[in-house]
């Protein structure tokens, strides 16, 4: 039977952002925790790289700054730049307080260096940061008496002002959001969360594709969820493909596993399958050039020698220290049959960060009243059109502080919207094609990665949106008539990201970051805004 909630703070997801903020409020308040899997199972759980952050005297904000501005192309917001990364050791520091264990060297805090760092920065623990953290935060999060964690519970919608029967458009400059419906999936029932303030921390899209490091979750749901309240989103063109994940075979399904950008730091080198170093044909920065330019050149080896994969060389290190540095990579490779100290790994580029999102001011708040976004989830301005390796995390640990400061302000001065209706079931039906949910996921995913990848064109674009209409139409109608299921959802939301990153691609007549295309190669001036949808 369905029930109604109400909790002063409703968090959708459970990883970094979500616990940050959660347990930054639930001291003076009561606090929900809903996440759709497992409580572990978020982007922050298989962040291998670490936290970027000045801790050396050799290292300034000034050089983290221009790092970061230099791989957002043009597209960061200077001040939330320079504010992040001031307020970020701070955030780490408490983490550090609170348990979290990084990687030591000399009694010293062991500082890694990644792609488009000028320093060695990145604080990790060995090549398994996010779940170290995870481990931590987790335990703090389950122990407080405040704090309820609702796993195997998916958020369906938003609750706003158009579920009390007020016309909402996006025009419209006054929406409220007042907490979520739940579906409980144990017991498939859609459950009322209503709430002061609600946070969206879902994570990021990077599943629409059908080659991504991410988890099977991560399917766009608080973007989608967002955009269909009439919330502002910006800069969806810009997906991050990370350069090297581990090429399992032409016919591998689900996440693929990443080797770090960190291995590259450490020295290893890119070849193709003749042995050839190409990097530096393509940038001068060889190996540590920004992701975005190491994976065009990764895909322009493939596209003209028609091969599947290239290889990551670090057989010339000293293998001691590579086991040391990265036993997760090592020893999952090894599982693979490959043996990283002796034998180059094969990689591909694949899916890995949604540089864009919903949008926020710098205390974390979106367009609509009483909700507000952190982590992947949220579009803050501080990546730009390309994310800097490492930053996301740090992202998520300032912009959790900062939502936990600004949400007793908007608590205090909202109260439950009793007059919320339940959610109606009435004339929906069991559904009997399952197999239609799960063949229009994959057809998505092949859609977008063929045509809405790494190197795009208008041609694709065009062709891509044709396909993702026909897909829209035909799961709305399969929607409106079954009952709710995760999967439908799931399919409901990547699709509505399709559409939002193949938009805001259209809309961007230039290559910038992240966003290359064949008709327009360059960057151009008055093209250096962001894309609003």
């Amino acid at each position: 039977m369905a029930t109604r909630h109400e909790y002063d703070y409703l968090v959708l997801g459970s990883g970094i952002a979500g616990l940050w903020f959660a347990l930054g409020v639930a001291d003076q308040s009561t606090v929900a925790i809903i996440t759709k899997k497992e409580t572990a199972e978020s982007n922050t759980n298989y962040a291998q790289g670490g936290i970027a952050g000045v801790w050396d005297e050799n290292d300034s904000v000034d050089s983290h700054s221009h790092d970061t501005l230099t791989a957002g192309a043009g597209l960061c917001d200077i001040d939330i730049v320079r504010d992040v990364i001031t307020e970020g050791p701070k955030e780490i520091q408490s983490l550090i307080e609170m348990g979290v264990t990084f990687t030591q060297s000399n009694g010293q805090l062991h500082l890694g260096r990644e792609a488009g760092h000028a320093r060695p920065r990145i604080l990790h623990a060995k090549d398994a940061t996010g779940r170290e953290i995870d481990r931590v935060l987790l335990d703090k999060v389950m122990s407080h008496p405040n704090i309820t964690v609702l796993d195997y519970h998916y958020t369906v919608d938003l609750i706003t002002d158009h579920h009390l029967g007020q016309h909402v458009t996006k025009l419209r400059p006054d929406i409220n959001c007042y907490g979520a419906y739940i579906l409980d999936e144990k017991n498939e029932i859609i459950h009322t969360f209503l709430a002061r303030v609600t946070v969206l921390a879902t994570g990021g899209c990077c599943a629409v594709y059908q080659h991504t490091t991410n988890p099977p979750i991560a399917t766009g749901d608080g973007v989608a969820m967002a955009y269909r309240a009439k919330a502002r989103v910006a800069n969806m063109e810009f997906i991050q493909f990370h350069p090297t994940a581990l090429y399992q075979g032409s016919t591998h399904k689900g996440r693929a596993f990443l080797i770090s950008e960190a291995v590259r730091g450490h020295g290893g080198i890119l070849l193709n399958q003749s042995g050839d170093a190409f990097m530096k044909q393509y940038d001068s920065r060889a190996e540590l050039a920004p992701r975005d330019i190491v994976a065009r050149a990764i895909d322009d080896q493939l596209k003209h020698r028609g091969e599947d994969y290239v290889l990551l060389d670090v057989s010339h290190l000293e293998a001691s220290r590579t086991e040391e540095a990265f036993p997760l990579i090592v020893n999952t490779c090894r599982n693979f049959g490959i043996d990283p100290v002796k034998d180059p790994i094969p990689v591909v580029p694949a899916a890995h960060y949604q540089c864009g999102g919903v949008q926020t001011d710098p205390m974390a708040r979106t367009s609509i009243a009483g909700l507000l976004a952190i982590g992947e989830v949220a579009y803050t301005g501080l990546h730009g059109a390309n994310r800097l390796a490492s930053n996301s995390l740090l992202e998520a640990l300032v912009f959790g502080q900062r939502a936990v400061q600004v949400a007793p302000q908007i608590a205090k001065d909202r109260i439950f919207q009793e007059a919320t209706p339940d959610w109606d079931a009435s004339g929906t039906e069991l559904p009997r094609e399952w197999v239609l949910i799960s063949h229009n996921r994959e057809e998505l995913q092949r859609t977008m990665w063929n045509y809405v990848g790494i190197v795009r064109s208008d041609l694709r674009l065009a062709r891509a949106l044709r396909r993702t209409r026909l897909l829209y139409e035909e799961v709305e109608e399969f929607y409106n008539r079954t009952r709710i299921s995760s999967p439908l959802c799931e399919l409901r939301n990547l699709i509505a990201v399709s559409y939002l990153i193949i938009q805001s691609a259209q809309m961007r007549r230039e290559s910038r970051g992240l966003h290359y295309t064949l008709d327009y190669p360059e960057a151009v001036d008055n093209e250096r805004r962001p894309t609003l949808v």
